[in-house]
């Protein structure tokens, strides 16, 4: 991989995700300064050579600023902002957004920063922060081509492959696509999971059948040790996150005309868990939901179980 020579990186957002994505930057040799709204979450990136801005300001003299934040409004607040990115007389060269939001706040915020000279590309991934810590993220990017050109050296050094799909908003409905499905699968493997169980499989020989068979995936071996152990409180992915892609996809299914029954079904099964507070908890409580549902109490297996990430 070649680095992006003398090139000055910019990051906004260290949630989970942000931490983990910005650390590989660093680790392959990049020059990244970093603004989080907690300061202290910035901290531990200084060891592998982050510099710390007190204000997204600080980031507008950057070629490149990357940006993981949760919501559309999130965005647009860190960019146009009171004291935003792109707020001053300054600003970056090229912005490049991995959070998941609507493929409408996107057009809108790329509408924006080129009426103000600045590149967009959108850059969503697949994967949560222990897959990107482990170097296994799938990222994409839409927007244009000469853009993704230049930045590629930057999305190879998070990801174990990268990839443009187009100009424009595709990367949106690419990850609006990929969440939703991530939804439907967790919620059919909870279920054949708790049938299996309350049948007499136990939970853990059921799951690792499964990694092994031709319906296994990265996904179902990374949520196994979860679903074994319940470690509901070793977060990757929050139930109200969950819902807030599943309205996301049912939104462009009606916007493309596109039916998805599947997709509706667990856009409901997902708000319940919303609407019995569980908020900083793992998506995967799904499971304990659903064998609330069957009459079933689960307890802990207390089995090791590879989650298939070893780096």
């Amino acid at each position: 991989m070649t680095l992006t020579t003398g090139k000055q990186i910019g990051w906004i957002g260290l949630g989970r995700m942000g931490e983990a994505m910005s650390k590989r930057l660093l680790k392959a040799g990049h020059k990244v300064s970093v603004w989080n709204r907690t300061a202290s979450k910035a901290a531990p990136l200084v060891e592998y050579g982050a510099t710390i801005v007190g204000t997204k300001q600080d980031l507008a003299h950057c070629d490149f600023v990357f940006t993981m934040v949760s919501t559309t409004n999130d965005l647009k607040e860190v960019l146009f902002g009171e004291g935003g990115l792109v707020a001053g007389s300054v600003k970056p060269k090229v912005v490049i957004d991995s959070s998941s939001i609507s493929q409408e706040g996107s057009a809108e915020v790329r509408q924006r920063l080129e009426a103000m000279g600045v590149g967009y590309l959108c850059s969503p991934v697949s994967g949560n922060a222990k897959v990107a810590k482990a170097g296994k993220l799938l990222q994409v990017a839409s927007g244009p081509k000469a853009l993704y050109t230049e930045i590629e050296p930057c999305l190879q050094a998070m990801a174990r492959k990268v990839m443009w799909v187009g100009e424009g908003e595709l990367a949106r409905i690419w990850k609006i696509a990929h969440n939703t499905m991530f939804g439907v699968v967790i919620q059919n493997l909870c279920e054949i999971t708790v049938l299996a169980e309350k049948a007499g499989i136990p939970r853990h020989i059921f799951l690792e059948s499964i990694n092994d068979s031709v319906l296994g995936s990265m996904y179902t071996r990374y949520k196994t040790p979860t679903l074994t152990n319940l470690t509901f409180d070793q977060v990757t992915f929050t139930p109200k996150l969950l819902l807030k892609d599943m309205d996301l996809g049912l939104a462009a299914a009606r916007a493309y005309g596109v039916a998805m029954p599947a997709a509706a079904a667990t856009r409901e099964s997902v708000s319940r868990m919303v609407g019995r507070g569980h908020d900083d908890i793992d998506f995967a409580v799904l499971l304990q939901e659903t064998a609330a549902d069957a009459g079933l109490v689960l307890t802990s297996e207390n089995v090791k179980m590879s989650d298939g990430l070893e780096s």
